[in-house]
């Protein structure tokens, strides 16, 4: 399983890193945690520069905290944490998670777009309070950004360096990238069953 997700994302290229973590902003259960350190992997194998690893992660995941600042700029903030508490189980969503976002921006300002970056769970919906505010773009995909790269780096450093010990990470990795697989979509099943249940 290790050695055909390295060889799916080798095969794609770096088109492929690039749709994936921007997946991975628009739908959680898509984790970056997987797809950076996969995609140095396969850098480090010769299959991908890093460099490009790097900057396609990079370009993925703003163009999906991008879309994000879209919706918050569109929608109301009343309707918008309403239709969380109606549909959010969906993304695995709570009206909890958008108001942890929104006060985060409002106690940092712009400088909680490169902080949210940098937070599991918060990362996706930190864009949303920038676009409900009418954050200029320019200062937005700034923090963005630098705050996307420093993330997208360390996960693929990690991924890079492991390559030095193939033989071993592979026998390791195998088994358990099966079950990070399997716990991830577990999760999802679960969290998306809840919230259901408690909107009920």
């Amino acid at each position: 399983m290790f050695e055909w997700i390295v060889a799916a994302v080798a095969a794609g290229g770096l088109v492929a890193v690039a749709f994936l973590m921007f997946a991975e902003n628009v739908v959680p259960p898509i984790p970056s945690e997987v797809i950076m350190p996969l995609a140095g992997f396969a850098a480090a194998q010769g299959h991908l520069s890093f460099a490009g690893v790097v900057s396609a992660g990079t370009v993925g995941a703003v163009a999906g905290a991008s879309a994000w600042k879209v919706v918050g700029r569109r929608v109301r903030r009343d309707r918008l944490r309403g239709w969380i508490g109606r549909k959010g189980h969906l993304l695995t969503l709570e009206p909890k998670d958008f108001d942890r976002a929104m006060g985060l921006f409002e106690r940092h300002g712009a400088v909680a777009v490169f902080i949210g970056r940098l937070i599991p769970t918060v990362r996706t919906f930190i864009s949303v309070p920038a676009g409900i505010v009418r954050m200029p773009w320019p200062s937005f995909l700034l923090w963005t950004s630098l705050g996307t790269a420093l993330w997208t780096l360390g996960l693929a450093s990690a991924g890079y360096v492991l390559a030095a010990e193939y033989d071993r990470v592979e026998r390791w990795m195998d088994p358990v990238t099966q079950v990070v697989i399997a716990a991830v979509l577990f999760l999802y099943v679960y969290r998306v069953i809840r919230l259901r249940r408690q909107r009920r």
